[in-house]
């Protein structure tokens, strides 16, 4: 094979492989702050920084089951959440700009291996969008 064939294949599979990346790794719209209900309601959204984080240890337990965030911010942030009988339904986590973005909840509290028959299915694992390709 000579060589500038060669040369245009490699670009060629490097210009895919740039498109790819670039169109995957664009950044998550800013979503809205969850509303605070004009009736009583149980739900209320409220501030916390009550998550496990990667930089802290027990993150890791797969014993431990409380709740846990993965977000460039960790806990930085503001976050806001909104519960029912202490079960989070659902969360949102500032940007540096202060723009909220709702938190991908994943189906299981990974690395968690217990705590899946506490009430509401226990505790959660959030990830702030787009933080870990193919998330959000």
């Amino acid at each position: 094979m000579n060589a500038p064939r060669r040369w245009t294949k490699f670009a060629a599979a490097f210009g895919f492989t740039a498109a790819a990346v670039l169109a995957g790794s664009g950044v998550a719209a800013a979503d809205e702050w969850p509303p605070i209900p004009d009736y009583p309601s149980p739900s209320v959204p409220f501030e916390t920084t009550a998550f496990l984080t990667p930089t802290d240890p027990n993150y890791w337990n797969p014993l431990l089951a409380q709740d846990r965030l993965t977000s460039p911010y960790g806990t930085s942030t503001r976050i806001v959440c909104t519960a029912f009988h202490g079960v989070l339904t659902g969360c949102w986590q500032a940007d540096e700009s202060g723009n909220p973005h709702k938190l991908v909840a994943l189906p299981f509290d990974f690395p968690n291996v217990t705590g899946s028959s506490m009430p509401g299915g226990g505790p959660q694992h959030f990830v702030f969008p787009g933080f870990i390709p193919g998330i959000g």
